[in-house]
This record gives C-alpha cells, structure tokens and sequence, in this order.
C-alpha cells in the first residue's frame, strides 16, 4: 500500500471522526450542565452547588445539558451549535475576559474552544453518524 493510498484512506474517514469528535464534545458540555442543574457529577465549585433557578447559570446549564443532548445525538445540529458558540461567546466576554485579557489566565480556554468548535460545527454539519443524517440524507 503506497503513502498516496494511505491518506486516501484517512481523509475518507474524515466524516465519521467529525461525528466523533461531535459525540466527545458533547460528553464533556453536558457534564458542565448537569454540574450546575443536578450537581452531577459534581456540583458547583466552591460549594458542590447547583444554580438558582431562573439565573443566567441556571440557563446556561439547561443549554448546556438540553442543547448537549440534542448535539450529542446529532438532531438539528446547525441551530443548536449555533446557539451553544453564542452562549460560549458571552460566557467568554461575560465571566472570564474581565478577569484577563489571556483565556490561559482567565480560565476561558474552554469556552474559547468550545465556541469555535460548535460555530464549525453550525457550518459542517454533525456528520454522517447523527440522527440528522437518518432525518435527510447530506448531499454528496
């Protein structure tokens, strides 16, 4: 087998790590959901806390454990991608830019990611491994 062949075969496997990467992503996002909805699996530092209702972070944790869902199993992905890089991107200015401008110094770094992946995410699509691919086909 050449080298030619050999990326060949690895850009072909492209979609299905897209849907990987998109099922991981979404793991980790409902975790910090369900951290301030349900205290699970921990709650919120410094106490082990859950959000009061109706606050901005009790919000943030509906979308993050609802939208996560919805992400994880790929239906209507492109809009609630979109949702969730927005809520990441106030989360960012709102709660970790005032600290320091350096997502390293602010611990912003993951909402910073975060945003980017899931506006990448409102633009390519779940992948082929998601109920929206089962909903209509992507077009080749």
């Amino acid at each position: 087998m050449s080298t030619q062949d050999i990326f060949a075969n690895w850009r072909a496997s492209a979609p299905y790590l897209q849907s990987i990467l998109r099922m991981i992503a979404a793991l980790m996002f409902i975790m910090t959901g369900t951290m301030k909805l349900f205290a699970y699996p921990m709650g919120m530092p410094p106490d082990n806390s859950t959000a009061v209702y109706f606050t901005q972070v009790w919000f943030g944790g509906v979308l993050e454990t609802f939208g996560g869902t919805l992400f994880l199993l790929g239906l209507f992905t492109r809009p609630v991608a979109f949702i969730l890089a927005g809520e990441m991107a106030v989360a960012y200015w709102q709660f970790h830019s005032p600290v320091s401008p350096w997502p390293i110094m602010n611990n912003g770094v993951s909402a910073v990611l975060y945003c980017f992946l899931f506006l990448w995410f409102s633009a390519a699509g779940a992948g082929p491994w998601s109920l929206d691919a089962v909903r209509k086909p992507i077009p080749k």
